[in-house]
């Protein structure tokens, strides 16, 4: 998919952040089981009282959920893509910043770059 996120687990944690709200309290219950709070699915199929293959059925469809999300919306790749222009910008103000002398427009630089801070904690 060419996604910033090379290891599967971060990824399926990101597509919850953005797409979470829109799977099952079932799914949400145990995916979070699962990535959040490291439970092997052995732990979640006792802690529900629920077969083992059930547990797996239910993240499997979640993680196939959260996947044709998006997949059809892009929000991730979208995010992940201003991320990086973000970053790129703010090499550029600091490249400017080194550079330039003008106090008025350094000012100016100085609030580009907290405004984008603001954008990227």
């Amino acid at each position: 998919m060419g996604f910033l996120v090379e290891d599967d687990f971060l990824f399926m944690t990101l597509l919850y952040d953005f797409y979470g709200a829109l799977l099952t309290d079932k799914q949400r219950e145990i995916f979070e089981m699962y990535y959040l709070n490291d439970y092997s699915l052995g732990e979640i199929s006792e802690i529900l009282d629920i077969s083992r293959q059930g547990v797996y059925d239910a993240l499997k469809r979640a993680e196939d959920s959260l996947e044709f999300y998006e997949e059809k919306l892009g929000l991730v790749k979208k995010h992940q893509e201003m991320m990086k222009k973000i970053e790129k910008i703010k090499e550029c103000i600091k490249l400017i910043k080194e550079r330039e002398k003008d106090e008025e427009i350094l000012k100016i630089i100085e609030d580009m770059a907290r405004e984008l801070e603001e954008l990227n904690p």
